[in-house]
C-alpha cells in the first residue's frame, strides 16, 4: 500500500508545497545561471523511469558548452561554472526535478534517474533499479554519491527496492539533509561530476 499508494500521493503534495516555498530561490538560480550560460538556465535530458520508460529530466545548467579547437566539449571540469559550482554543491541543481515529481515522472526518493545509454550495459540484478520510479535523493546518493563506485551505487539502488518504506524514507530524508550541509560526495575520485558507466565487469 505505502508503494504504491501513499508514496506516490505524498510525493506530488510534499513536491508541490517545496516548489511553492522554493520558488524564490528557483527564480534567483534561474536569473544567474541564464547570465552565467547565455541564456540558457535549464539542461533537459531523456532519462528512463520506473521500468525503464523514458521521460525527460530538467536541471538547472551547471555548465557552459565552451569547446575546444576541434569543436569539442571541453572537460566537465572546464566548463562547470562558479555559479554552477556553487548550484551543484548546495544541491540547488536538484530543485527543478520537483517539476518532475509533480508530474508523476520522478519520486522523491529513489534510485536517481541515469542516461538512456547506460539500459543495455546493467546486468540482470542492477536492471532491478528500474523496478520503481527514480528519486531526486536515495539510498545510493546519501550513502556516497558520485564519490562511489557504479557497482557499489547499483547495490545500494537494488537494496532499496528491496527494502523500500516509510521508515527508510524518512531515513534518507534526514541523511540527505546532513549530507548537503556538509556538501558531501558531490564529486568522483577521478572526476568533477561523475565517469560514465561503461558495464560491470
Amino acid at each position: 500500500m505505502y508503494r504504491n499508494l501513499i508514496k506516490p500521493l505524498a510525493d506530488v503534495l510534499i513536491a508541490l508545497v517545496a516548489f511553492i516555498v522554493l520558488f524564490p530561490v528557483f527564480l534567483t538560480v534561474v536569473i544567474l545561471l541564464a547570465i552565467a550560460n547565455g541564456g540558457k538556465p535549464f539542461f533537459t535530458q531523456p532519462r528512463p523511469g520506473r521500468h525503464g520508460r523514458v521521460f525527460r529530466v530538467i536541471k538547472f545548467k551547471t555548465m557552459n558548452d565552451r569547446k575546444d579547437a576541434n569543436g569539442e566539449l571541453l572537460s566537465d571540469a572546464e566548463r562547470l561554472t562558479p555559479i554552477g559550482s556553487f548550484v551543484r554543491k548546495t544541491s540547488l541543481d536538484e530543485i527543478p526535478q520537483l517539476l518532475n515529481v509533480i508530474k508523476g515522472d520522478m519520486s522523491l526518493i529513489g534510485p536517481r534517474p541515469l542516461l538512456v545509454e547506460y539500459l543495455p550495459l546493467y546486468n540482470e540484478t542492477q536492471k532491478r533499479r528500474h523496478e520503481v520510479r527514480p528519486g531526486i535523493t536515495g539510498w545510493a546518493q546519501v550513502n556516497g554519491r558520485n564519490a562511489i563506485s557504479w557497482e557499489q551505487k547499483f547495490a545500494y539502488d537494488v537494496w532499496y527496492v528491496d527494502n523500500l518504506g516509510p521508515a527508510l524514507d524518512i531515513r534518507i530524508i534526514f541523511m540527505t539533509i546532513r549530507n548537503v550541509v556538509r556538501s558531501e560526495g558531490i564529486s568522483s575520485a577521478t572526476s568533477a561530476t561523475m565517469e560514465k558507466f561503461t558495464g560491470t565487469r
